[in-house]
């Protein structure tokens, strides 16, 4: 197997550990030379320098399982290069692109170039995630599920990241939480939303909430305040349990009858050794896993996301 890694960043790194951890030959792709230079003393790694532009002039990558973790912003322009150079396996970092018109791009070159094209969300990977869809599928299915996205402001606002990053923040960074709600109750068939207030950073909206029913006939309600505390939470209800993830990467069930909350051991070990989710997403990459987000899945799940975060369509 060969694996190419593209990005010299945070996410870069962890991926490092993972592709360490399963003992397989990778190379990777870095930019500037200082970046590649902070990277190799950080990871012991010797990046290629230059971009994947220049990498690609003498490299064929159509044979490679290639991970894209450059930077929100570049992700899109990166990952049509590859297609156009006829990449058969992508893992793309969330969110792929930061419009509607650049997911459908990249669906449809994918499908002209016969592709796989996969959106790395890699908290339907956390142990947490796994038990918890073991539990499910023990005694059923789900009846309705609520999820919070809030984020911290405060914080946010100091990032050094590019505006057009920070004025779709909900698509990069809080579609981990919707992602993984509607992955495991099902995504909407129907939905209403509703916002109201805005942030210097996050014009569109700063409060949210709605309701709807998945395509699993369960109903399903979120809310977030990026103006007032909370955090990232998600709850799944079946006839016989609550199943409570807050944070993501714990358990907690509920049983009907009672109110005590009790916490579900978990098999976490490579969330504790790893990046929590790497290691089995990537592992789930290499086997082209039906648990991860397609391209397609993407696309169709943006008309929602615009919708919740009142970003309109474009």
């Amino acid at each position: 197997m060969k694996v190419l890694l593209i990005g010299t960043g945070y996410m870069s790194k962890e991926y490092v550990k993972v592709l360490k951890g399963l003992n397989v030959n990778f190379v990777v792709v870095g930019n500037s030379y200082e970046k590649s230079k902070q990277f190799k003393e950080e990871t012991g790694i010797v990046p290629f320098i230059g971009g994947i532009e220049k990498f690609m002039e003498n490299n064929k990558i159509n044979d490679y399982f290639i991970i894209n973790a450059v930077s929100t912003e570049k992700l899109y322009q990166i990952t049509i290069k590859l297609l156009e150079n006829n990449a058969k396996n992508i893992l793309i970092e969330k969110p792929g692109g930061l419009f509607k018109k650049e997911i459908e791009n990249l669906y449809n070159l994918s499908e002209e170039k016969k592709a796989h094209l996969y959106i790395a969300y890699n908290r339907r990977f956390y142990a947490s995630t796994l038990k918890a869809k073991e539990i499910i599928e023990s005694v059923g299915k789900v009846t309705s599920f609520n999820f919070e996205f809030t984020e911290w402001s405060h914080i946010i606002e100091k990032l050094n990241k590019p505006l057009k990053v920070l004025n779709k923040w909900f698509l990069a960074n809080s579609t981990h939480v919707a992602d993984l709600a509607f992955y495991l109750g099902g995504f909407p068939k129907e939905i209403s939303c509703f916002t109201s207030g805005s942030l210097d950073w996050h014009p569109s909206a700063s409060i949210f909430t709605g309701s709807g029913v998945s395509e699993n006939d369960a109903l399903f309600s979120y809310f977030a305040n990026w103006e007032s505390a909370g955090r990232w939470s998600i709850e799944v209800l079946t006839n016989e349990f609550k199943l409570i993830f807050k944070p993501l990467e714990e358990l907690k069930i509920q049983k009907k009858g009672s109110v005590k909350e009790e916490n579900i051991v978990l098999d976490n070990e490579l969330d504790v050794k790893f990046k929590p989710g790497l290691y089995k997403q990537v592992e789930a990459f290499f086997n082209n896993s039906k648990e991860l987000c397609t391209i397609s899945q993407q696309l169709k799940n943006f008309k929602i996301y615009e919708l919740i975060a009142n970003y309109g369509f474009n």
